[in-house]
């Protein structure tokens, strides 16, 4: 954590910034290695904090090796404030999209002479470049997952749930070491699979249709997440054609997945052809996200996807064709960008399966 402090004060530095103020669970984690759920983090140019209760205290002062551990009593803001204005600082920089309103007015009342400003994405430049331990466990994650769907092929049936499906996945995962899932599994059959964020339901799973799978889970802190999209019975031409497209658009951007490329850039190369099968319309989201600590982190595959890529970056290759009434597809792959390209960390077959 030496060095991620060390990267932090120069970013710090760098924008005029006398300290950070950090409480999101992922950046928290990140800079300290705490992995509770309750403890606040203060760096400043020549000192770290890590504020929390007595609960995490012998779990705080194991983990956060490079820090102060203060304990606070009753009052949270009391001891922040006795923290805070003991380094004289002028101004502390805080996670502007994390904190809720009333805190920043308590701490802003708390700390009249200390300006309180945004930390303007630092941490999320910060957490942009995986090291080797970060990938090592994404990629664990990643080798779960796959695991877990080879499992669910056959556990499929017509007259299984969707539910059933995404406790069996859970289950699974967990089974194989993951602590908990990325996010809410998608498990959308039907005409539900028209639905990009279609979280599992009581529906009955049926004979003639397709059936989307979008999960994750979470290894050492880091998580993973991809989607494969199955069918259920016998595909006609037309399912068969959806399929095919949305294949093809995920396998020609993943070839263009590598430094130096706009994220901008890999999604249009999907979404032409997409668009040029017919299904403009029907694709409307972006082609992927980077993944990390969160499931969704940057950089950002999609139209306004304005950085270039770099190696060891870990993002989502996920396009999808979606038909209201009708269903829909979307294929996703884990990616680590690599310095001559990329290296896919999903290894789930990508063949329209029929069970």
């Amino acid at each position: 954590m030496e060095k991620r402090l060390i990267k932090l004060r120069e970013k710090l530095a760098a924008n005029s910034l006398d300290a950070a103020f950090l409480y999101s669970k992922e950046n928290r984690r990140y800079i300290s290695g705490f992995t509770g759920s309750t403890g606040y983090v203060i760096v400043t140019a020549d000192k770290a904090f890590f504020v929390t209760d007595f609960r995490y205290r012998d779990q705080a002062q194991n983990q956060c090796k490079d820090f102060e551990v203060v304990i606070h009593g009753s009052s949270l803001m009391d001891q922040l404030k006795e923290t805070i204005l003991s380094t004289n600082i002028k101004n502390i920089a805080i996670e502007e999209g994390y904190m809720t309103v009333a805190f920043y007015d308590n701490l802003k009342n708390s700390l009249e002479n200390v300006e309180l400003l945004p930390l303007k994405g630092i941490m999320d430049e910060l957490r942009l470049f995986k090291d080797a331990d970060e990938i090592e466990s994404i990629a664990k994650a990643a080798s779960i997952a796959d695991e877990a769907f080879t499992h669910i092929l056959s556990f499929i049936k017509p007259g299984k749930t969707e539910i059933e499906v995404a406790v069996e996945l859970e289950y699974f995962c967990k089974q194989k070491g993951a602590t908990e899932m990325s996010f809410d599994s998608i498990v959308a059959s039907g005409v539900r699979s028209s639905l990009p964020h279609g979280v599992f339901s009581e529906k009955v799973i049926n004979n003639g249709e397709f059936l989307t799978m979008d999960f994750g889970c979470v290894y050492n802190g880091y998580c993973s997440d991809m989607t494969r999209t199955v069918f259920v019975g016998k595909a006609d031409e037309k399912q068969k054609n959806i399929y095919n497209t949305v294949l093809e658009a995920q396998q020609k951007a993943l070839e263009q997945i590598k430094p130096g490329m706009l994220g901008k850039e890999v999604d249009k190369i999907a979404r032409d052809i997409i668009t040029a099968a017919g299904f403009g319309e029907n694709f409307g989201h972006g082609l992927g996200h980077g993944v990390g600590l969160a499931v969704h982190e940057e950089p950002r595959l999609s139209p306004l996807g304005e950085r270039a890529l770099e190696a060891n970056m870990v993002v989502t290759d996920e396009p999808g064709i979606y038909i209201a009434e009708y269903g829909g597809v979307r294929i996703e792959d884990l990616v680590l960008v690599t310095d001559q390209g990329n290296k896919v960390l999903s290894k789930s077959p990508k063949h329209l399966i029929e069970l």
